[in-house]
């Protein structure tokens, strides 16, 4: 059965083959098919331009300030950011999600669970910042307070409510909750300030610099991150220097314990990897850490990730990997042998596009053409014969030496383009010939 298959398809095949229109459309197809892969991959390796959106949340956070740097940083590299301002880290979330943005500067440990989102860099802790009255001295104090957590699309008020709950304090009951942006907070009078304020920022933090040379708020300390951070995985042991936001009177007056919140840099799923490559080398370029003065660790790019990893990030940190790795050697023979088949079929296809094969003639030998050769050595043999020895000049042994070398490379190329002959014995019989003219040749030109 599969040999009656075969002989019908060779069959048909054949009589496929004698129709030239039906092989000029299947070659133009084909030539259509070719063009598009090889326009795919010139597409591929072409240098592209972005126009992005990124957010750092409040318009006056470091945050937001970050984002305008890095936005600096990549414009080079044909990466446009548009910083945004948000409400917080779950509206950006929630923005990204949507494709309203494409990157976000969000704090960890929130944990919400939004689609379409990537996590592509552990930027570095955020410190929780407890802004206090002067009369509080600790976490019992802010018992009966009102306690600004920031906006409610925040994430700020997340992990602040989880760092309360876990001080034995209730919304309502131990404290008033109170939900003003940075804007608001700083547009009231110093009596309606709230008594408690929690932002979370980089150190030093612009907002607390103002709310503590401004309303003579102090830096209150959390002394327990080490057993929260047993708890909570986003949790990190930190702390704000002495000195930090004032020296007269000094905030804080000793170095303090607080909460590390790591900053994490997100995008939406489908923003092209080359996108976010760029972004990743803007970020943790030399030229931007100097300018913020601050330094971000390439190593820890993948903590305190709650959503699936950007494929770009996994370019990004595959390109210090060794390229001659034992993946990329077997990835390189699984290609070549793809190039292999791919080259046969198309050897293969290109001959059967041709038409079918003219009748066989009969090759014609070479036989007079070595013969010939033959004969032109000898007639150097008759010029060495005919002349006593030692009679012949410089130049006319130098002619006589290029002569040979001409019949040489004649039979050279002759042989090399598969040439046949009757008589085998025909090139042995030249190249005997050639050997000892030259040994002639040689015999004289020393004695010349």
């Amino acid at each position: 059965m599969a040999n009656e298959a075969h002989g019908i398809l060779s069959d048909w095949l054949k009589r496929m083959q004698r129709h030239e229109r039906v092989r000029q459309a299947l070659a133009f197809v084909l030539l259509v098919v070719l063009l598009g892969i090889a326009g795919h991959y010139v597409y591929e390796v072409l240098p592209r331009t972005y126009s992005l959106k990124i957010t750092g949340g409040d318009i006056l956070s470091n945050r937001h300030y970050l984002a305008g740097a890095l936005g600096d940083e990549v414009l080079a590299d044909g990466v446009r950011l548009d910083v945004l301002p948000t409400e917080g880290s779950q509206q950006a979330l929630a923005q990204v999600s949507q494709g309203k943005l494409d990157f976000a500067l969000i704090q960890g440990g929130l944990e919400l669970p939004f689609a379409n989102v990537s996590h592509v860099a552990n930027v570095a802790p955020e410190l929780l910042h407890f802004l206090v009255r002067p009369d509080i001295k600790d976490i019992s104090g802010m018992r009966g307070t009102r306690i600004n957590l920031g906006s409610k699309k925040g994430g700020t008020r997340v992990i602040a409510n989880q760092l309360l709950e876990f001080s034995g304090m209730r919304d309502g009951v131990d404290y008033v909750e109170t939900n003003l942006g940075t804007e608001d907070l700083l547009a009231l009078r110093k009596d309606r300030i709230p008594d408690v304020i929690v932002i979370t920022s980089f150190a030093p933090s612009n907002v607390a610099d103002y709310i503590v040379k401004q309303y003579g708020y102090s830096l209150l300390e959390i002394p327990f991150p080490s057993a929260l951070a047993l708890r909570q995985g986003w949790v990190a042991d930190t702390k704000v220097l002495a000195y930090m936001y004032s020296v007269q009177p000094p905030v804080p007056p000793r170095d303090v314990r607080t909460v590390g919140v790591n900053l994490q840099l997100v995008a939406n799923t489908h923003v092209d990897p080359r996108a976010v490559f760029k972004v990743l080398e803007g970020l943790y370029s030399p030229g931007l850490q100097m300018h913020l003065k601050m330094k971000f660790d390439e190593d820890k790019i993948l903590e305190s990730s709650s959503y699936p990893l950007s494929s770009g990030t996994r370019m990004f940190m595959d390109r210090k990997n060794p390229f001659l790795s034992q993946a990329t050697l077997k990835k390189v023979e699984a290609l070549f042998g793809l190039i292999l088949s791919v080259a046969s079929t198309l050897i293969v296809v290109f001959k059967w596009l041709k038409g079918a094969p003219p009748e066989p003639v009969k090759p014609e030998t070479d036989d007079a053409f070595f013969v010939i050769l033959i004969e032109r050595v000898l007639a150097v043999d008759s010029v060495l014969d005919d002349r006593p020895s030692g009679s012949l000049a410089h130049e006319e042994l130098g002619a006589l030496q290029k002569e040979l070398s001409d019949i040489k490379a004649a039979a050279m190329r002759r042989l090399t383009a598969n040439g046949l002959l009757a008589n085998a014995n025909l090139v042995p019989q030249l190249f005997s010939a050639l050997a000892d003219s030259r040994a002639r040749l040689e015999f004289l030109r020393g004695k010349t």
